[in-house]
């Protein structure tokens, strides 16, 4: 096997795949964006913890920046435009309290974990692996850290306990899948974990929808965060359902760690694309193939039907406001043979 240092020699003059100019470009936009959000934080915050962990995360996103605009130089591709100090409001008060800001980051280093794991499970050449790899431990220890501080600070955003299995049993009955006689089975273990993780999402998308339905430029931006903040509440209402039939715990939401402030900390963009992004986050939550209760199943397939709908409004929005920025993509050979000299 060749050392690490050879393997990246040897694939050197390899091109990007598709895979690889796609998520590169994707963590380019969320980096960018990322980096604006820490920077405004860190101009606001109040706690000093806070204030070291969002100082940690900033520089993280500052080094991932650096090392992807270094790769697109080495590829002779353009950098994305991404989001910069044209974004951030230097002069805004704060939107939100210093806790929500942990939970909002400790959340999207979980999706980032995610992330960066298909990622890296997409990539061929050495080099780019190895970026993901770091990525992927960066996501780690910010999640880490967030999920201390939080608990620190008395919240604790884990799953609820269950009693330990006292012996090892099968399934016998297909009852265990679906319901029989109006009554279903109790939740698995890891049901709870998903119907945990996506109340903790919508949580975080309901906060920022509201905050930024207070701030938003135009009346139909502020109408679409409004209706983002309903439609994350809803989910909230729908999934804590199934944690109350089992008298488990839900989730409280964050609506009041939201200042009262008009003030944009962000330009209408940023938070446009963002909220893009965390439809993005709520679709792939709900793509789970571990849940085995059919009323599960039919109830994840209406809520992500809901996200798609309202994030196909905001993807037509950004384009009226011409906000999208083109992601690689194949050769149009057909347009291509159109212009050709011979072409008609």
């Amino acid at each position: 096997m060749l050392p690490r240092v050879d393997l990246v020699e040897s694939n050197k003059n390899q091109k990007l795949v598709s895979s690889e100019l796609g998520d590169l470009f994707a963590s380019y936009l969320g980096d960018s964006l990322f980096a604006c959000v820490f920077e405004h934080h860190l101009q606001v915050v109040q706690d000093d913890e806070v204030k070291r962990f969002l100082e940690f995360a900033l520089a993280t996103s500052r080094k991932h920046l650096d090392m992807l605009k270094e790769i697109f130089t080495k590829e002779n591709i353009p950098v994305p435009v991404g989001f910069g100090q044209q974004d951030i409001r230097k002069d805004a008060p704060r939107l939100f309290s210093d806790i929500f800001v942990v939970f909002y980051t400790t959340e999207m280093a979980r999706s980032a974990l995610v992330t960066y794991g298909s990622e890296l499970s997409s990539a061929s050449r050495q080099d780019i692996i190895e970026y993901f790899k770091m990525c992927l431990n960066d996501s780690v220890i910010i999640f880490e850290k967030g999920l201390h501080l939080l608990k620190g600070k008395g919240m604790n955003i884990t799953a609820p306990s269950i009693p330990y299995p006292k012996k090892v049993d099968f399934v016998e009955k297909k009852s265990f899948i679906s319901m029989i006689a109006g009554k279903s089975r109790p939740l698995t273990g890891l049901e709870i974990k998903h119907l945990q993780v996506n109340i903790n999402t919508n949580i975080v998308g309901k906060a920022m929808m509201l905050g930024f339905s207070q701030v938003a430029s135009s009346d139909k931006l502020r109408k679409y965060f409004q209706q983002g903040a309903q439609v994350a509440d809803r989910q909230i209402k729908e999934l804590g359902k199934f944690l109350l039939s089992e008298n488990l715990p839900v989730p409280s939401t964050m609506d009041a760690y939201v200042t009262d402030s008009t003030t944009p900390p962000f330009s209408d963009k940023l938070m446009l694309y963002h909220t893009s992004l965390a439809n993005g986050i709520g679709i792939s939550n709900y793509a789970v193939s571990k849940i085995m209760r059919h009323g599960l199943h039919a109830q994840f397939a209406l809520l992500t039907a809901e996200i798609v709908k309202y994030s196909n409004d905001g993807m037509n929005l950004t384009i009226e406001k011409n906000w999208l920025e083109e992601p690689p993509t194949a050769a149009d050979r057909k347009e291509i043979s159109k212009n050709s000299p011979g072409g008609n």
